[in-house]
């Protein structure tokens, strides 16, 4: 079953497996997410998931018994 994900503030909405990577979903749905580490340390690839939990994109993926997501990336000048 397909989890339907929806960007924010990008108003991009793509369709995703769960256990997909977050960060490869929003590559495929031409959405830009700021990496670093690649690991979750740093932190630039942060994201908010349905206006409550923040997560890091790299090392999250799509969640399990859900059929809808919305993501909402944050915008940091620094990265």
């Amino acid at each position: 079953m397909s989890v339907r994900i929806h960007f924010l503030p990008d108003d991009v909405t793509i369709d995703a497996q769960p256990g997909e990577s977050l960060l490869r979903v929003a590559d495929r749905a031409g959405v830009s997410i700021p990496t670093g580490c690649l690991m979750g340390s740093c932190h630039a690839c942060e994201v908010e998931l349905d206006g409550e939990e923040s997560v890091c994109s790299c090392i999250s993926a799509v969640p399990d018994g859900r059929s809808r997501l919305t993501v909402n990336l944050y915008a940091d000048p620094t990265w």
